[in-house]
């Protein structure tokens, strides 16, 4: 039997299917507190949905370390083979609104939280290891060209082909986005990635760059284009229900985790070698120079009790790290780690980190008080921190890490024309069987066959300079299209 019926402050409610009305045909009554509670909560329910990232699915689970990696790390969670830590997961599609399909061809957010003991660790990645940009000053405008013409209200491939083919430090993510892996095949079939260039420091105070690899175990499936399509009609959220359905049955799905590793003074000599920026958010390091090491298991085995509470409710933030953990040079990053908190205040408030889903597993102490929905308010605790001037101390970033050193001078730096934007996109695109370059070169030509003249002729010239077959490829594609381009 369900429990009566009350107002938000416990009032037992009388009747809950009829208003208070003056007679039987009479207006409503401004008293019946009741009605007026119903439709004030209803009318904001929602809270503003996510600029990107707006469709997601969420679950919990549990890192396991597998691999001892304390050589790199003081970060406790790492401590022990076969220690165990609980984690959350938001996977989302980019581009979409809350009710686009998660079928479309687009990125897919990989934003894993770990509840550590010395606080919330968030890596917040993508299913692909690179990215469009390399300058977060970029990433508004890339965003509005993903989203809705102002004129029309309708998706714009010249917005977004007039992009990319203005910014050539794109194509590498391009090239990986209208591959077959632009549309993958659920959540449980695809990799993650940290992307960005993170930092470890040790118990010595000694720094390592990293780059985080979840490699799912489920293996790696993709949806062709036209099962994409078909899917999205069918089943909108099928990789809604992909995920939920798994873990309701027992089916945990689980991810390797994984590091490349490489000093400060390796990657200044790798850099010389191939004259590209280790921190550039556009390009990755090849397994080859930096190989693979394993780190532990990441599973999913829980889902969420409520969408909204947890899952439409956690933010995360790259600004998480906890000690042992560090940042770099990566101008994305610079900037995702304001953004994202940033976004998270504006979008659930400012206490957003009282939210079960957001609240840390361990003792928080701070002196931070009030705004709205201070559930964990600190009681009668000091709410000011006391002042000691005791001078600097050398102590880095905080946590024991070396400070981090700086390279020239201030100034805007634009390394347009000056840096290498083909060649990892080529190498992409070589590794790639036959079969999946041509689903590439159809994939692209479709989008772009309703373009201008002009901005095909840019675009395909970075094709050209990847790969003369990538270039040939699109062409021919786009010829079937009767798009004959010379």
């Amino acid at each position: 039997m369900n429990p009566p019926i009350t107002t938000a402050s416990g009032i037992p409610v009388a009747d809950d299917q009829n208003s208070a009305s003056a007679g039987a045909r009479g207006p409503l009554l401004l008293q019946d507190f009741h009605l007026i509670e119903k439709l004030q909560h209803f009318n904001r329910e929602r809270i503003p949905e996510r600029v990107v990232h707006a469709k997601g699915s969420g679950a919990y689970g549990t890192f396991t370390v597998t691999h001892d990696i304390t050589r790199y790390t003081k970060a406790k969670l790492f401590s022990a083979i076969g220690k165990q830590t609980e984690t959350f997961v938001r996977f989302s599609t980019v581009g979409g609104e809350k009710g686009s399909a998660d079928t479309e061809r687009d990125p897919r957010g990989f934003a894993a939280r770990f509840y550590t003991e010395e606080g919330n660790w968030d890596l917040v990645g993508n299913n692909t290891p690179m990215f469009f940009i390399k300058d977060g000053i970029k990433f508004p405008d890339f965003i509005h060209t993903q989203k809705r013409c102002p004129r029309t209200n309708l998706k714009s491939p010249t917005m977004m082909f007039d992009f990319w083919s203005k910014a050539p430090e794109s194509l590498h993510q391009v090239t990986m986005l209208f591959s077959d892996r632009g549309t993958p095949d659920g959540y449980r079939h695809m990799d993650g990635f940290g992307s960005h260039t993170y930092s470890l420091i040790n118990e010595a105070g000694e720094r390592v760059y990293v780059k985080w690899h979840l490699k799912t175990q489920q293996g790696i499936r993709n949806l062709s284009a036209a099962d994409a399509v078909r899917i999205a009609g069918e089943d909108p959220d099928y990789a809604q229900r992909d995920l939920v359905n798994a873990i309701d049955r027992g089916d945990f799905p689980r991810w390797n985790v994984m590091l490349q590793v490489a000093t400060e003074a390796e990657l200044d000599a790798w850099s010389a070698r191939t004259g590209w920026n280790p921190f550039d958010l556009t390009k990755v390091w090849p397994h080859g120079d930096f190989p693979l090491i394993p780190v532990g298991v990441f599973e999913l085995n829980r889902n969420a009790v409520n969408y909204h509470a947890e899952v439409e409710q956690a933010a995360l933030s790259p600004a998480n790290i906890v000690p042992g953990m560090g940042f770099s040079p990566d101008k994305m990053l610079q900037a995702r780690l304001f953004a994202y908190h940033d976004a998270q205040l504006y979008r659930v408030g400012t206490n957003h980190q009282h939210l079960p889903v957001n609240a840390a597993r361990c003792p928080v102490h701070n002196h931070q008080r009030d705004g709205a929905m201070a559930i964990n308010n600190g009681g009668s605790a000091q709410n000011y921190g006391t002042v000691a001037a005791g001078g600097a101390k050398r102590e880095g970033l905080g946590h024991g890490e070396p400070p981090l050193a700086l390279h020239g001078a201030a100034a805007r730096y634009d390394g347009r024309g000056a840096e290498d934007d083909y060649t990892q996109a080529g190498n992409l695109f070589r590794l790639m069987p036959p079969q999946e370059r041509q689903n590439l070169f159809d994939n692209l030509a479709g989008p772009m066959s309703q373009v201008s003249d002009e901005i095909i002729l840019r675009q395909l010239g970075h094709f050209d300079r990847a790969d003369p077959a990538y270039g040939a490829g699109v062409r021919a594609a786009l010829k079937a299209r009767g798009r004959n381009i010379d």
